[in-house]
């Protein structure tokens, strides 16, 4: 606005032929593309791309892959359904349900322990909170693949045996 409460007049240049129809931009982005392709052709073992599965990226030693339950010497879970995991989980991922246990020296166990992978954002506050280190991020997997939803939920079998395959 100006003085007043008048509107301005702005007058614009008129553009050239090239201007508008943006010809010099466009070339300036085909060099752009045309450099990298040339340099990609030229230097490939600089690219970032891995040839996978022949070739497999390397992770560092805090990588949190897929989860597994820990066994105790008998073969049982080592989880005393404690809820620790699922109560801190922020993506409420993890459903317990607790039992009584036969032996009168274990309080509690899980009778079912799922874990639905599609929810789960791999922060790791589930093995952080287990008071007696039952659930552990350290499988090194992270090729999770299936065909539906529903392999995507792991029971407490799956979570015990847990393969190293990558298939669920």
């Amino acid at each position: 606005m100006s003085y007043k409460g008048l509107p301005e007049v702005v007058t614009r240049r008129r553009r050239s032929f090239w201007e508008s129809a943006y010809f010099v931009e466009i070339c300036k982005g085909l060099f752009v593309t045309g450099r990298h392709l040339v340099r990609n052709l030229l230097h490939t073992g600089e690219m970032p791309t891995v040839q996978y599965p022949e070739k497999r990226r390397e992770y560092g030693p805090r990588f949190r892959g897929r989860h597994r339950l820990m066994k105790r010497a008998d073969g049982s879970p080592r989880c005393v359904a404690c809820m620790m995991c699922s109560t801190v989980c922020p993506a409420d991922c993890i459903t317990i349900v607790a039992g009584e246990h036969p032996d009168p020296a274990i309080e509690k166990f899980p009778k079912t322990f799922t874990i639905d992978l599609l929810r789960c954002v791999y922060c790791g506050l589930c093995e952080e909170a287990c008071p007696c280190d039952a659930i552990r991020m350290d499988t090194g997997i992270y090729e999770i693949a299936a065909d539906n939803r529903e392999s995507f939920v792991v029971d407490k079998e799956f979570l015990l045996d847990n393969d190293k395959d990558g298939t669920l």
